[in-house]
């Protein structure tokens, strides 16, 4: 049973939203995106807002701040009461002034914004960032903010806080820079925090620390906070109570420990199950959708996959002593070169019709891997096999005419889709350049197959990337990468910044599609649970070298090294019990 984390929690709320409406402008119509949302928030409190992308969470909390564009967004019903003391009177958020509210941004309520890169000032360094906060509401001198900005970094558990002052946020890991954002959230000591996404698409053991974080900051300084996420395993680490949003409505809330015990509403069910379980090996992950129509069958689930170690072990793809090195940028003219070595002496063999897992935190080399594979990134040394072909021997045609066989899914399903043209161009673009086909009247024909068989309509032949959500994107891109019927293909971070149901679909849809033509991949991700979902095998890299290769299920049952240890640990666990 979860206890209540701090001494300091109480019934009075700071934070209150009653019967709250919105609608968004959408070209010339509003649309409602917020139904009467009720929600309040206790002092010393930590909420969690959980839902799929589109939910409203996000609106939610740009709403609480007004941050929306007043031109694109309206309040149709209720109030957002904020009490800053427990004598003082509540405001009403809503129908304050741009200069009242001032005081209240980043000085009584703070955000901590999904994407940090994004959030962070490129030209500017994150010490001045941060900084800024305090010379605007705490009126400090330029020596007293800098003194409290070398405190927050270290508070933050940052290396080298003077450093990292002096840093550019491109020259920070995404770790680092969710770290500097919160330093810059905590500079004031604000009553609440708001923390929209903070841990999505980093490593598991970046994102446990970044969760015990928060929780020690705000045992620290008492504060409220509200913890966005699409994923329950997260939110289960973190807070005493939690709201499930599903379409702008609240379907379910309650205490985390009996929302998770026994979860009412087929969506919360959903959600909670889409996460590929540890201690089991199903075919198929149910979705959200299987709840709603009641058609999860858990005997079905249940059934392990096909054991992958009994098929006859063809070598499809080999790596003979491959590294990689790049040479860091100096910082005085005669200074010794210094090398970052991104790999070093990997060598490996990949079975046809099998997945390997590629597993690892950010930085251990696991995309350079794949990229070098295909010689996206050249080598430094070392030798790539395809079948009977040397990779490293190729000109830069040959190389082009073998990837035909050779694709890549990328993590990015939007930047790695041109924004200018269809998604009937993108796709019949690689089968024009491949020959594959007679002609462009067949070569649509089979673009439209393929995004039927990947859960999409004839009719998103003719549409544009941005007309498309995450999920969808990246189905596109898988069917993409189909498109010239490749044998191999490299799956990087491809679901690590969908939601988890979305990602449960994705998922299923992977392994449908290797089964139906005969594909071998390799999986690159730093979640351990996905891994083990889709991989037969799993090689383990830190600091560019593979140091642990055995079957998925023996390295999840018994890991030889700390390092597996910790990223297994580091896996949010959460239990459910549903009445069936």
């Amino acid at each position: 049973m979860q206890t209540r984390l701090f001494d300091f929690y109480c019934n009075v709320n700071v934070l209150t939203l009653s019967n709250f409406s919105l609608e968004l402008k959408q070209h010339t119509e509003w649309k409602p995106v917020l139904h009467q949302f009720f929600f309040s928030l206790r002092k010393g409190e930590i909420v969690g807002i959980v839902g799929e992308s589109g939910s409203g969470k996000s609106v939610t909390a740009l709403s609480i701040m007004r941050l929306l564009n007043s031109q694109k967004a309206k309040a149709t019903s209720g109030t957002i009461l904020f009490q800053p003391h427990e004598n003082e009177e509540a405001v009403n958020l809503q129908t304050m002034s741009e200069k009242e509210l001032q005081q209240i941004r980043g000085n009584r309520i703070a955000m901590i914004f999904q994407e940090p890169m994004t959030s962070l000032n490129p030209v500017i360094k994150c010490g001045r960032q941060i900084a800024e906060t305090l010379l605007i509401h705490m009126q400090l001198s330029k020596k007293k903010a800098y003194n409290r900005v070398i405190e927050l970094l270290n508070e933050v558990m940052l290396p080298r806080p003077e450093k990292i002052y002096n840093a550019y946020p491109h020259e920070l890991s995404g770790g680092q820079k969710q770290r500097v954002m919160i330093a810059m959230a905590m500079a004031c000591n604000p009553q609440i925090l708001i923390a929209d996404e903070p841990t999505t698409a980093l490593d598991v053991t970046v994102q446990q620390g970044i969760l015990e974080l928060i929780k020690k900051l705000q045992c620290k300084y008492g504060m409220s906070v509200i913890f966005i996420t699409h994923d329950l395993g997260v939110v289960s680490q973190i807070a005493a109570r939690i709201v499930v949003l599903w379409q702008g409505k609240v379907v379910e809330s309650g205490e985390t420990a009996q929302l998770f015990g026994n979860p009412q509403h087929p969506y919360t069910k959903g959600l909670l199950a889409c996460r590929p379980p540890m201690d089991i090996k199903p075919k198929r992950l149910p979705t959200v959708e299987d709840f709603f129509k009641n058609t999860v069958d858990y005997r079905q689930h249940l059934g392990m996959c096909l054991d992958a170690s009994n098929r006859p072990k063809e070598t499809l793809f080999r790596i003979e002593n491959l590294s990689k090195t790049y040479p860091l940028r100096k910082r005085r003219l005669f200074e010794k070169q210094e090398y970052l070595h991104a790999l070093q002496d990997i060598n490996l063999e990949i079975f046809k019709g099998e997945t390997l897992g590629l597993v690892g935190e950010s930085g251990c080399g696991k995309t350079t891997l794949g990229r070098t594979m295909l010689r996206l990134i050249e080598p430094t040394a070392g030798k790539l096999f395809y079948k009977t072909h040397d990779l490293t021997r190729l000109s830069a045609g040959g190389m082009r005419r073998m990837r035909k066989e050779l694709q890549i899914i990328s993590q990015d399903p939007y930047s790695s889709l041109n924004q200018r043209i269809t998604i009937g161009e993108a796709l019949v673009e690689p089968m024009q350049w491949h020959h594959i086909l007679a002609n462009n009247r067949e070569r649509k024909e089979r673009a439209i197959q393929l995004l039927r068989r990947v859960g999409l309509d004839e009719c998103h032949y003719y549409r544009y990337p941005h007309e498309f959500s995450g999920g969808q994107r990246q189905r596109i891109n898988i069917a993409r990468a189909l498109a010239v019927n490749p044998r191999f293909i490299i799956c990087d971070e491809s679901v690590s910044a969908l939601d988890v149901s979305v990602q449960a679909q994705v998922l299923n849809l992977l392994n449908e599609i290797k089964e139906e033509y005969g594909l071998t991949y390799i999986f690159i991700s730093h979640d351990l649970s996905v891994v083990k979902f889709m991989s037969d095998r799993m090689a383990v890299m830190q600091n560019g070298k593979i140091v642990e290769l055995n079957d998925a299920d023996v390295i999840y049952a018994n890991p030889k090294t700390e390092y597996t240890r910790k990223l297994i640990n580091a896996i949010p666990s959460i239990k459910m019990r549903v009445e069936n």
